[in-house]
């Protein structure tokens, strides 16, 4: 595999040319995850390849519409990794992790958006405002979060409606009730 960092006087740098070689890696690796799938209720989010010193690290991310288990992530991980040895896309050693995106990952997909309706959000939006509430609603410009407002005892609820391109990370909030 070609390094994908060059040295230069001011320091360490990405290579435009192998930038496109680590770009391409990271475009056939979702390839071959993708066909990895057991359904279509099974999608991928993110694959992350690392250009470290050392073993490569290989992150793919899966989710689907009603979940992904560990046994989802087992299997998913078994035949990536003989594709990846079959195809030799990797020269050098590396280590494969299949998981699904954690509590601290943000949502990537609109897909995600909808499994998550009636869940708790927090969204950071591209003007630096963070807004939580119930995700209510979801189509393919914006999200609708319901907020809720207390003054004494009463209790207030106001809609709220977050085009998609105004969103800049979004998270489902942990509930422990």
């Amino acid at each position: 595999m070609q390094q994908l960092l060059k040295n230069t006087k001011e320091g360490t740098e990405k290579s435009p040319l192998l930038f496109d070689s680590y770009m391409d890696l990271s475009e056939k690796v979702r390839e071959l995850a993708q066909s990895c799938l057991a359904d279509e209720s099974q999608f991928l989010v993110e694959v992350i390849i690392s250009s470290k010193a050392g073993p490569r690290r290989v992150l793919v991310i899966l989710d689907g519409d009603k979940g992904v288990n560990i046994g989802v992530c087992a299997e998913v991980s078994r035949n990536l990794s003989k594709a990846l040895d079959e195809s030799d896309l990797i020269d050098d050693n590396y280590t494969l992790e299949v998981t699904t995106p954690g509590l601290d990952h943000p949502l990537k997909l609109k897909r995600q958006y909808y499994k998550n309706v009636g869940r708790g959000f927090k969204v950071h939006t591209k003007d630096k405002i963070l807004i939580e509430g119930t995700l209510l609603e979801v189509n393919d410009e914006k999200i609708i979060l319901q907020q809720k407002t207390k003054e004494g005892k009463k209790i207030e609820l106001k809609s709220m409606e977050i085009p998609f391109e105004n969103i800049e990370r979004a998270f489902v909030m942990v509930s422990f009730k």
